[in-house]
C-alpha cells in the first residue's frame, strides 16, 4: 500500500527542525525581486537587486495591456527573446552566488568540528581513570551496585556515574516512571497480527483503525513506540519445548522427539525476540495528579488495540526495568533479577539493577556500554511517497536493533493556522512573480514550476487538516544497532541504510548526540533528540506496527512446524481454543496422514490425553504399536468384536442417555436400510420404540451380560405388527445372521489402552462406513467414561468424507462434533476435500465449529471455497497452491498462520509416520512389524 505524502515540514516557527531545506523553511528561495538585467551588468546586479526597465516593458506601457490573441510583431519578438537571455543570464548568476556562500558555509562548518575535536581530545586528557566495581554495605549487607564511570561530566567537571547517565528520576512499582520534574509515563507491550498476510480490505480497515488510533493522542500527550530485536538466551523457548524422561519403554521415542524440536528451534530465530510497546507521558506536578490521567489514557489505549484484535497489557516497573536492563547489558549472560522488596532491604536504588559497567561516549559517531559497542541513527524521510512495508522490513532484520518512533501530535488549531499562513504566503510570491513577469515583457503565467507545485500541495495539507480528519505530527524516527564490535556494528548499520535507501530515505548517524540518541531509545517516552519531522495522519500511520502473527504457546502445546515467514517455531494448544475440533485437510500426497501421526505423537509423549483412531487404510498400525497401543482389527474374518449396542449410565448429559442412542441406532438403521430418500418417519417412530424397549432389562441391572446386542433389535422388530417394521428387520438380517454378522457380537476387546486404533481396513464396502459410525459410537463411549475422570479424549477420523455421505450418518457426525467439547472430546476430521463439509447447511456447523483447521495442499476449487469461509487473502493462498509435502496455512482461531515442516527423515519416528515403502527398512530396525505381518 503506498500513500502519497501531502506532508510537507512546518514553518520555519518550529524549533530545532531538521528539514531547513524543505520548500516552505527556505523563503530566501522566493522570486521576490528578480528583475532582468543588462547582460553586461548581470553579476553585479544579482548581488544589488536593482531593477531595470527593458524596451519590450516600455512598449507594453506605452500600448497598454496587449490582447492575448493578438500577433506579436517582429520589435516585439525580439525583445520577448532577449528578456529570455536576460532571465537566464540571471539565474546563472545567483546559482554562482549561492554555490559560493555554500563554499564558505561549508569552510565555517569544518572549523567548527574541527574545533569541536580539539576541544574533546583536550577534555578526555582530564578524565580520570575508572575505579573498579565496589560493594555498597546498607544494614550490613554487601549490595552489588556498581558505581562506574561515564565520559559524561556535571557542571563542576567531575565524571558521572553511569547510573547518573540514566535519565529518570523513580520508577514506581506499578509502571508509572518519573522521568523528570513534571513529567511520568507508562508503557504497555502489544502483539502482533496479521497485516502483511492480510486481504487488500483487511489491510484497509486495519489502516484506518490505526490512523483513528494516533488521532486519539491530542497535544498534551507525547506516545513512543518501540520495536526490539534483541537475542535472548532461549531460556524461555527450551522450557516450552523441553521434554523429561518417564524411565518407561518409550523414553527413546521421546528423546528422539525432543531432539527434533530442539533441531527446528535452532533453525528458526536463534533465540532472536522481536517484542513492540508503546509508552505514552504527560505533564502533571505531581503523581496524584498524573496517576489517574495515566490510568484513563491506558484504557483508552487497551480498547482501542482491542477494538482490532490485538492483544495488549500494561508493564509494571520490574518489567520496565527488564526492558532497559536488556538493552544495557545486551552481551551479559546473567538474567535480570530485581524486586522492589531486595531494592528496600539493600539500599540500593532501580538504576544499580540495569546499569552496565560504564557508558563511553569518547567517540561522534558510536558508543561503548559495557562491552557493547552501538550507534544511534536517525530516519531522514526524503521520499515523495512511504510504503507501509518499509518498517516491517526494519523488522525482520537478524540483528540487535531498537526502532523508536517519537510522536508529538501539534494543536489542530497551531497546525491550520501555520499552513494558511504558508498558502498566504505561495500566493503572495505567485503574484510578485506575475509582476515581474509582467514588468519583464512575458506571460504571466510563466512562473517557476516549484510555485504551483508547492502551492497544490499546500492546499491540499490544508484540506487535509480542516475536512479529512487529519491531525499534524512531530516525528522522529530512531534506530540503535548494537554489536560485539566496531566492524560488525558498521556491517549492521551499513545493512539498516540499505533498507533505508530502498525507500528512498537516508539513515543519519547522530554526531556528538550518541548519548541522547541512546536514552532516546529507552521506552521512557521522551525524546532527547533535536531532529523532528511533521507528517500527516495517513503519513505516520504508514509505519504500521504490525507484520505476522506468531503462536507460540506455553503448557501443553504441540509442535505444527515453523512459521514460513519468520521461521519460528509454531507451538499451539488445542485445548486453549474456544472449540478445539479440529480438521485436516489437503490433496493426495500432501502430508494430511503423517501430520496427524505428528500430532498423535507428540500427544502421547507429552500428555495423558487417551487416543482413538479410526483408521479404514490400514495406515497407523506402526506407529500405534511402537507406543504399545491396542489395534482392534475388525474384519468378517477377525475374531475382535465391538457391539455397536454398547452404552453407558453416562451415555448423555441429561437423565436420559437413550435419547442420544436412539439417535445412533437410527443412523444405523439408515445405513443398513438404505434408499435415496433415508428413513421414513413410521420406520424412525418403530425403531425408537424397539430402542427403548431392548434396553429395558440393562437399565434396571446394568451388568456386562444382560447389554442387548444387534441380535435382540431384531427380535424386537420382527414382533411389531406393522408392515414397516418387517422391512427393517429383513433388511437387518444380513447383519444378524448373515454374512455381515461381524456387529453382532458383545464388546470382547479391552478398550482401557491410551492409545486405541480401530483398523476397518479389511470391512470391505458395504460394511466401511457402518464400522466407522460404530467406532464413533465406541468413542462417545469412551468420552463420557472419561468426562467422569477429568480426562481429555482425542479423536482422529480419516476419510472424514465417508461419514458425511449419508444423512442420518452425517447428522449424527454433527451433533458428536457440537457435544465433544463440553465432554472433554477433542476431535479431528481428516479429509480430502472442504466441498465434503459444505454439501449441506447442516455438515456445514462440523466446519463452523471446528477452530483449528489444518491446511495442506488444496485443489483450485478447495482454495475459493477455503478463501471465502475463512477470509483467507490471496497471498496466503499461495501458501496451499502448488505447496510440498508439508507445507501450508494453519488457521488456530482467528489467526492464519502460513508453515512449513521438515521433518528429518533420518528419524526412527519418521519412519514410524511415514506411509513411504521405502520406510519399511527403517520400521524393520526398530522391531515394529507391519500390519500384514502381525
Amino acid at each position: 500500500m503506498e500513500k502519497e505524502r501531502n506532508d510537507k515540514n512546518l514553518p520555519g516557527q518550529i524549533e530545532d527542525s531538521s528539514y531547513p531545506d524543505d520548500w516552505w523553511l527556505d523563503e530566501e528561495d522566493s522570486a521576490d525581486g528578480l528583475p532582468v538585467f543588462d547582460p553586461d551588468k548581470a553579476q553585479n546586479y544579482a548581488k544589488s537587486g536593482e531593477p531595470m526597465i527593458t524596451g519590450y516593458e516600455a512598449l507594453e506601457r506605452r500600448r497598454g495591456i496587449r490582447r492575448p490573441e493578438r500577433k506579436l510583431s517582429r520589435r516585439e519578438k525580439r525583445a520577448w527573446k532577449k528578456a529570455q537571455k536576460y532571465e537566464l543570464k540571471l539565474h546563472k548568476a545567483h546559482e554562482k552566488e549561492e554555490r559560493k556562500l555554500a563554499k564558505q558555509a561549508a569552510k565555517q562548518a569544518a572549523r567548527e568540528e574541527k574545533e569541536a575535536q580539539k576541544q574533546a581530545k583536550k577534555a578526555e586528557k582530564h578524565i580520570k581513570k575508572t575505579k573498579p566495581p565496589g560493594s555498597l554495605k546498607s544494614n550490613g549487607k554487601k549490595g552489588t551496585v556498581k558505581k562506574v564511570s561515564s565520559t559524561n561530566k556535571n557542571s563542576k567537571g567531575k565524571n558521572l556515574t553511569a547510573q547518573q547517565s540514566i535519565p529518570y528520576r523513580e520508577m514506581g512499582k506499578d509502571g508509572i516512571c518519573r522521568v523528570e520534574d513534571g513529567y511520568y509515563s507508562k508503557t504497555i507491550r502489544f502483539y502482533d497480527i496479521n497485516y502483511q498476510l492480510a486481504q487488500n480490505e483487511d489491510k484497509n480497515t486495519i489502516f484506518e483503525n490505526w490512523c483513528d488510533f494516533l488521532n486519539y493522542f491530542d497535544s498534551t500527550i507525547h506516545f513512543q513506540l518501540s520495536f526490539i530485536n534483541h537475542y535472548s538466551n532461549m531460556t524461555e523457548y527450551e522450557d516450552v519445548i523441553r521434554i523429561k524422561k518417564q524411565n518407561d519403554s518409550f523414553d527413546d521415542l521421546r528423546m528422539e522427539f525432543a531432539q527434533m524440536l530442539k533441531s527446528q528451534l535452532a533453525k528458526g530465530n536463534n533465540g532472536l525476540v522481536r517484542t513492540k510497546y508503546i509508552t505514552f507521558g504527560i505533564e502533571a506536578d505531581n503523581i496524584r495528579e498524573a496517576k489517574p490521567k495515566l490510568e484513563r489514557i491506558e484504557t483508552d489505549i487497551l480498547n482501542n488495540f482491542k477494538a482490532f484484535g490485538v492483544s495488549a497489557y500494561p508493564l509494571n516497573g520490574a518489567e520496565r526495568l527488564q526492558i532497559m536492563y536488556e538493552t544495557f547489558n545486551q552481551n551479559v549472560k546473567v538474567p535480570f533479577k530485581f524486586s522492589y522488596d531486595d531494592m528496600l532491604r539493600t539500599g540500593l536504588n532501580t538504576k544499580d539493577y540495569i546499569a552496565p559497567s560504564s557508558f563511553l561516549f569518547k567517540n561522534g559517531k558510536d558508543f561503548q556500554m559495557g562491552d557493547t559497542i552501538g550507534a544511534v541513527s536517525y530516519l531522514q524521510i526524503l521520499a515523495p511517497e512511504l510504503t507501509d512495508k518499509m518498517l516491517a522490513e526494519f523488522l525482520e532484520m537478524d540483528c540487535n536493533l531498537l526502532v523508536n518512533l517519537h510522536i508529538q501530535s501539534i494543536d489542530q488549531m497551531k497546525a491550520i493556522k501555520l499552513v494558511k499562513s504558508k498558502v498566504t504566503d505561495i500566493n503572495r510570491m505567485k503574484i510578485e512573480e506575475q509582476k515581474k513577469a509582467v514588468r519583464s515583457g512575458y506571460d504571466m503565467d510563466i512562473i517557476p514550476s516549484d510555485l504551483n507545485t508547492y502551492g497544490g500541495e499546500a492546499k491540499r495539507l490544508l484540506e487535509d487538516l480542516q475536512s479529512r480528519n487529519e491531525r499534524m505530527f512531530l516525528v522522529t524516527v530512531v534506530f540503535l544497532n548494537t554489536a560485539k564490535n566496531k566492524q560488525e556494528l558498521e556491517n549492521v548499520v551499513f545493512q539498516t541504510a540499505g533498507i533505508a535507501q530502498k525507500y528512498n530515505c537516508a539513515l543519519k548517524r547522530l554526531d556528538y548526540q550518541q548519548e541522547q540518541g541512546l536514552m532516546s531509545s529507552l521506552p521512557l517516552g521522551r525524546n532527547w533528540i533535536p531532529i523532528k519531522r511533521a507528517l500527516t495522519t495517513t503519513s505516520t500511520a504508514i509505519f504500521v506496527p504490525f507484520t505476522t502473527q506468531e503462536l507460540f504457546m506455553g503448557g501443553e502445546s504441540i509442535y505444527y512446524g515453523l512459521n514460513a515467514l519468520s521461521n519460528n517455531l509454531i507451538m499451539a494448544d488445542r485445548k486453549k481454543l474456544k472449540n478445539p475440533n479440529g480438521l485436516i485437510l489437503g490433496t493426495p500426497g500432501s502430508g494430511k496422514s503423517f501430520a496427524a501421526k505428528r500430532e498423535i505423537t507428540n500427544v502421547f509423549i507429552i500428555t495423558k490425553d487417551d487416543i482413538i483412531i479410526c483408521d479404514p487404510e490400514g495406515e497407523y498400525f506402526p506407529l500405534v504399536r511402537a507406543f504399545n497401543g491396542q489395534v482392534i482389527r475388525i474384519s468378517p474374518t477377525s475374531h475382535d468384536y465391538i457391539n455397536p449396542m454398547d452404552i453407558n449410565i453416562n451415555y448423555a448429559d441429561d437423565d436420559d442417555p437413550l435419547s442420544l442412542k436412539s439417535d445412533f441406532i437410527l443412523s444405523l438403521c439408515e445405513l443398513v436400510v438404505g434408499g435415496k430418500n433415508g428413513l421414513e418417519p413410521v420406520e424412525k417412530t418403530i425403531i425408537d420404540r424397539c430402542v427403548r424397549l431392548v434396553y429395558q432389562d440393562y437399565l434396571a441391572d446394568p451388568i456386562p451380560e444382560k447389554m442387548p446386542i444387534l441380535e435382540d433389535l431384531y427380535n424386537l422388530l420382527r414382533k411389531q405388527e406393522e408392515a414397516e417394521s418387517q422391512r427393517l428387520a429383513t433388511a437387518l438380517e444380513i447383519y444378524v445372521n448373515g454374512s455381515l454378522k461381524v456387529f453382532n457380537h458383545r464388546t470382547n476387546v479391552e478398550l482401557n489402552n491410551r492409545l486405541v486404533c480401530f483398523d476397518i481396513k479389511d470391512l470391505g464396502k458395504q460394511l466401511k462406513k457402518l464400522g466407522m459410525l460404530i467406532v464413533q459410537d465406541q468413542v462417545w463411549n469412551r468420552v463420557t467414561v472419561n468426562r467422569s475422570a477429568h480426562k481429555s479424549t482425542r479423536y482422529y477420523i480419516d476419510e472424514f468424507h465417508l461419514l458425511l455421505k449419508e444423512e442420518q450418518t452425517a447428522a449424527y457426525s454433527v451433533e458428536i462434533w457440537k457435544r465433544f467439547r463440553k465432554w472433554g472430546g477433542i476431535p479431528t476430521g481428516i479429509t480430502q476435500n472442504v466441498k465434503d463439509l459444505l454439501a449441506s447447511r447442516e455438515i456445514e456447523n462440523i466446519f463452523e465449529n471446528s477452530d483449528f483447521i489444518l491446511m495442506l495442499n488444496q485443489a483450485s476449487g478447495d482454495r475459493q471455497i477455503l478463501a471465502k469461509q475463512l477470509n483467507i487473502s490471496t497471498h496466503q493462498l499461495s501458501y496451499v497452491t502448488n505447496s510440498g509435502e508439508g507445507e501450508g496455512l494453519i488457521f488456530y482461531g482467528n489467526t492464519i498462520i502460513p508453515f512449513k515442516d521438515r521433518f528429518d527423515n533420518t528419524l526412527m519416528l519418521y519412519a514410524l509416520m511415514s506411509s513411504k515403502p521405502e520406510d519399511v527398512e527403517k520400521r524393520e530396525k526398530l522391531g515394529i512389524k507391519g500390519r500384514d505381518d502381525s
